[in-house]
């Protein structure tokens, strides 16, 4: 089973005291939204959280997902990373990284980046991607690059890794820009929710 790991751990700091993870997606918070996403292509799902006491450990409380908290996670998403990683077996041949703020993602796209493991086995790296190419999530590392993934620290959320990979890279292109959407700000929010509410009627 492939495991996915979740990082959940961010602070949120330019939401200016809101939480994007807490932040309403067709019902549910977008944490919520993001853990289920993961369950319905895995039974292995891990959520890296801020230290506890923290309002995200009650959207998942009760769901299926192994949680890990990260002390430091003020540090950086790169001690996130190295974190949840480290909880993976030494058997663990691949996993799947899965941004927490990507509220555009479905089941589909991580289907179809775990099936280029298997169509595109060359590669280290595979990765949801725009349709003109830029790379974003979600994406799966092979077992060769989990050592570069263990002395990440500070704010390198793999972009070194990614570097290192060179050539083995495999962009999976979905149709529009939702593998790099992420919503930081309450205006991004609130533009997303607009041009939902849109599409909607």
């Amino acid at each position: 089973m492939l495991p996915i790991l979740i990082l959940a751990a961010g602070q949120s700091r330019r939401m200016r005291g809101a939480d994007k993870l807490l932040q309403d997606v067709d019902g549910v918070p977008l944490l919520q939204r993001q853990c289920a996403l993961a369950l319905a292509v895995s039974d292995d799902v891990r959520v890296a959280l801020p230290p506890a006491p923290h309002p995200r450990y009650d959207v998942v409380a009760g769901l299926p997902v192994d949680v890990v908290p990260v002390p430091d996670a003020a540090e950086g998403m790169g001690v996130s990373l190295r974190r949840i990683f480290a909880t993976l077996t030494p058997d663990t041949p691949y996993a799947m990284l899965l941004l927490a703020d990507l509220p555009d993602l479905t089941v589909p796209d991580l289907h179809a980046v775990t099936q280029a493991v298997q169509t595109h086995p060359d590669a280290l790296i595979w990765r949801g991607a725009t349709p003109d190419g830029r790379g974003g999530h979600p994406m799966i590392f092979a077992a060769s690059l989990f050592p570069d993934i263990a002395k990440l620290d500070g704010d390198d959320g793999g972009k070194s890794v990614v570097r290192a990979a060179g050539t083995r890279v495999h962009h999976v292109c979905f149709d529009d820009n939702r593998a790099r959407h992420d919503l930081d700000t309450p205006e991004d929010w609130a533009a997303w929710h607009a041009a939902r509410a849109d599409r909607l009627t």
